[in-house]
């Protein structure tokens, strides 16, 4: 299965990861703290999506950019938190 397109909105410490297709809309939105931390606050996948991977793909764009970025990751959603039990290999960035 191919990767789905996710792309990053950002507006001062507010920012969101989305994946469009066909009029409908994923999200995980997230809120920047200080310089080199983010809080992961909400993942939101339609029904249209659910079960093709779309939510634990943007959690993983998360990491990827946190990774490049020197962040850490606070993921106080509950599907978000979930994944990072589900991947131990993105513990790099996992605020502690």
């Amino acid at each position: 299965m191919k990767e789905p397109h996710i792309e990053l909105h950002e507006a001062g410490s507010k920012g969101r990861y989305v994946h469009a297709a066909d009029g409908k809309e994923a999200q995980m939105t997230f809120t920047r703290i200080g310089e080199k931390q983010i809080i992961i606050d909400h993942t939101e996948v339609p029904p249209a999506f659910r079960g093709q991977g779309i939510g634990e793909a943007l959690v993983r764009r998360a990491v990827e950019d946190a990774r490049m970025n020197g962040l850490k990751i606070r993921p106080l959603c509950p599907f978000a938190a979930a994944q990072f039990r589900r991947h131990p290999e993105w513990g790099d960035v996992l605020a502690r």
